[in-house]
């Protein structure tokens, strides 16, 4: 696990910031403007009488404009992390402040295939397999399900991707549902590997991404999650989509305050349905669609930085976005892309950042890119720990000893510490002739190797029979009511 932490002082850490406290203080204003004197459109009734009682204006029967002290009020409630444990029950990600940890996407129609090089539609298998990546990869800290599996009934297939990650990885889940009743059922199958409903919220293992139409039109299901979720105290994150240039302002500010509303919106919706609820908000802003392709890109570079500087300002964990790319092939762009992200990501301190292994703008997955990533994460881990300078690491009595014609190669001290620096895995440093020796292969090649070689060696710890069956059964009654 890389817990990739920027802004540690104590460590000299790395660390960076687009926004100062005063411009985030006038986007939340703005925000709050815009709640105010705007509204949102809610379409589910429990949500829009919540606000009604307290105090919220309701017009039209589902406009609402929320008093800028029901958003205050919620950020005193809200709690500042979010603890998700595997598992087993081992509290292994506490996402909040600075503290980066890193997973991969959901819902990619396609996969780059690593076998054929063809890309195909993704099937079941797909899923199982990145899970089995995903459990291996030291530096992949949650699982998102990675692909659609086309070979499942499309009404159900969200209860076959929450199966796949539950039997094929123990790390922490952040799934995503198509309908709310596909909720429902991936927390009864979290409850059943947990051991019941309230070993689930004191040991939380399971998130829920929930994608929200815009920032000021917040669609039935996923208000319902949001209130469902919020009832049993278990965490989520809810990202409203915003389109510079289509659905939200062209600005990057604009589409920011427009997509921060919606986010606020949320905030106090949930805090209303029960005080101390956890919540995640988004991690990126200022999205755009390209008006040269009409795609809405990934990695483009000006929507970094800004939504993690405006969370950590709110006091809230984000659900940030690296680790992908617009390349449609595992190549120089792919690699390139990911690596400014994750590094942009990490330095600016995003909590849950998600979609690391995607290529095509969120189109396609591929099981080497995801590889290639682990590496890149293994390299940050490394620059962000920053430099211990002391009277131990400097060594001045050992350089006085060695003195100006000694070497350091056979010293006990460098055999008792050369292990600390960093080694790369997958990245190669062989000079030109080792690197020939072993069969001069680029990166891409040694990639698709290394997944081939994982899927074959690594065993996944598998749930016990009877609590797969269970889980199973929840799928067959979809299945049976779709």
């Amino acid at each position: 696990m890389a817990k990739i932490c920027s802004n540690q002082q104590a460590l000299n850490s790395p660390y960076a910031r687009k926004l100062t406290e005063r411009q985030c203080e006038k986007l939340y204003w703005a925000c709050l403007e815009i709640l105010e004197r705007t509204g949102v459109h809610l379409y589910e009734q429990e949500a829009v009488d919540l606000l009604k009682k307290a105090g919220a204006h309701v017009t039209d029967g589902n406009r609402v404009r929320i008093p800028s002290g029901l958003v205050e009020k919620a950020l005193t409630t809200v709690p500042k992390t979010v603890t998700l444990c595997d598992q087993n029950g081992n509290r292994v990600i506490h996402g909040g402040g600075h503290q980066s940890y890193f997973g991969t996407g959901s819902d990619c129609l396609n996969i780059r295939d690593h076998r054929t090089g063809e890309r195909r539609l993704a099937v079941l298998k797909d899923i199982q397999e990145g899970m089995i990546l995903c459990d291996a990869l030291e530096n992949i800290d949650f699982v998102m399900c990675m692909f659609l599996p086309s070979d499942v009934h499309q009404e159900v297939l969200d209860r076959y991707e929450m199966e796949a990650m539950l039997n094929y990885t123990n790390k922490p889940v952040i799934y995503v549902t198509t309908e709310f009743s596909g909720c429902v059922d991936a927390i009864k199958m979290a409850e059943i590997v947990a051991g019941g409903e309230e070993s689930l919220v004191t040991h939380p293992f399971a998130g829920c991404y929930i994608n929200v139409t815009t920032g000021l039109r917040h669609n039935q299901e996923a208000l319902q999650k949001l209130l469902f979720l919020s009832g049993k105290g278990l965490p989520f994150t809810y990202i409203p989509s915003a389109q510079g240039g289509v659905t939200a302002p062209i600005t990057i500010a604009g589409t920011m305050a427009m997509n921060n509303a919606g986010a606020l919106t949320g905030l106090v919706i949930s805090q209303l349905k029960r005080e101390g609820a956890p919540f995640i908000m988004p991690g990126w802003g200022g999205n755009m669609l390209d008006m040269r392709t009409t795609i809405q890109p990934y990695a483009d570079p000006e929507k970094r930085g800004q939504a993690i500087d405006f969370a950590h300002f709110l006091g809230i964990p984000t659900f940030a976005l690296a680790g992908c790319s617009e390349s449609k092939l595992v190549d120089e762009q792919a690699a390139a892309e990911a690596a400014m992200t994750l590094f942009t990501d990490a330095i600016f301190g995003g909590n849950f950042v998600h979609d690391v292994g995607y290529l095509e703008s969120g189109l396609c997955g591929s099981l080497p890119q995801l590889v290639i990533c682990n590496e890149i994460l293994s390299w940050i881990e490394a620059f962000m720990k920053g430099v211990e300078i002391s009277d131990e690491t400097l060594c001045l009595d050992l350089i006085d000893e060695v003195g100006p014609d000694g070497q350091f190669l056979d010293c006990q001290h460098t055999l008792e510490n050369f292990r600390d620096r960093w080694y790369p895995n997958l990245f190669e440093r062989s000079n030109f002739d080792g690197w020939q020796s072993k069969g001069g292969k680029s990166l891409g090649e040694r990639a698709n190797e290394n997944v081939n070689q994982i899927l074959e060696d690594h065993k996944p710890e598998p749930l016990p029979k009877d609590v797969a069956k269970a889980v199973h059964d929840i799928v067959e009654q979809a299945e049976n009511t779709r």
